[in-house]
């Protein structure tokens, strides 16, 4: 249904910032939920953050409040996801994912279309 590519990771300093973005194809972008999460080996798959269809209602863990900002640009197909203040516990996979079947929000459970993920490290 939805093609998903993440593009953006990479290895940054305690502190650092990093951008992630993620494009979309294959169905009007701007009908669904959009969400990123993370995974570390032996650990689930977790939640980060996730935007509306139109953007005007963000959702964020509470590990990443006040340093993570969820956003995206319907013209461009695109959602990004800024993060500051890296902290090494941020160190994971990183994916974004697609609720279809929603506008407003998208869950590890509701997620019916996942990318390949990009890898996020940092060091102390």
């Amino acid at each position: 249904q939805v093609q998903l590519v993440e593009s953006g990771g990479g290895l940054v300093q305690a502190g650092g910032s990093l951008r992630l973005s993620c494009a979309a194809s294959g169905r009007t972008f701007s009908s669904y939920a959009m969400g990123w999460f993370r995974q570390t080996p032996g650990k689930e798959r977790e939640f980060v953050a996730a935007i509306s269809w139109s953007g005007d209602n963000t959702y964020y863990a509470d590990s990443v409040k006040g340093r993570f900002t969820i956003s995206r640009d319907n013209a461009k197909n695109t959602v990004s996801l800024q993060m500051n203040s890296l902290k090494p516990e941020d160190t994971a996979v990183y994916y974004c994912a697609a609720n279809t079947k929603s506008i407003t929000i998208v869950t590890t459970r509701t997620a019916d279309s996942w990318g390949q993920g990009t890898q996020v490290t940092v060091s102390s």
